[in-house]
């Protein structure tokens, strides 16, 4: 095979490959066929601690990053494990903080397995949080599609 063809092969192979979900999540309609680019922050914060001062030192660094990019130009996820799941109980000392970051489009998911665990229903939380299967694979496939990783 000559390198002419060898190139054009890989030219041709390369340009059968999918794009990165990055690149596809860049790029919003705009108008009758048009496209422009779009950068959305995109933003996962693991919880896992019983610590109700790790917690609203979280909302607060929530706040602090809507402040600095601007409501609506982060999306930001909260995923909650294990001992973590006392900030998302409806009577907890942060539900009220929790209340008003999910009104700013924040994400709060616990982790079913630990709600299993822990024997807490979906009743004991704040209204708004949605559930997973296991957050630790959620944290996973938030990084694999191009998601900052926090864990203060």
């Amino acid at each position: 095979m000559t390198d002419k063809m060898l190139a054009l092969v890989l030219v041709a192979l390369l340009g059968c490959a999918p794009l990165p979900t990055l690149a596809a999540d860049r790029i919003a309609k705009v108008g009758a066929g048009k496209t422009a680019t779009v950068t959305k922050n995109r933003i996962v914060i693991q919880i896992n601690e019983d610590d109700s001062k790790k917690w609203n030192t979280v909302l607060g660094n929530i706040r602090n990053i809507q402040a600095e990019l601007g409501k609506g130009s982060a999306a930001i996820a909260v995923v909650v494990i294990g001992p973590g799941l006392g900030m998302l109980a409806a009577d907890s000392l942060t539900a009220n903080g929790v209340r008003e970051a999910l009104a700013t489009g924040v994400e709060f998911v616990a982790c079913g397995n630990s709600m299993k665990a822990r024997k807490v229903g979906k009743d004991d939380l704040v209204e708004g949080v949605t559930v997973t299967t296991t957050g630790y694979a959620e944290l996973m496939k938030r990084q694999q599609r191009g998601w900052a990783y926090l864990r203060p």
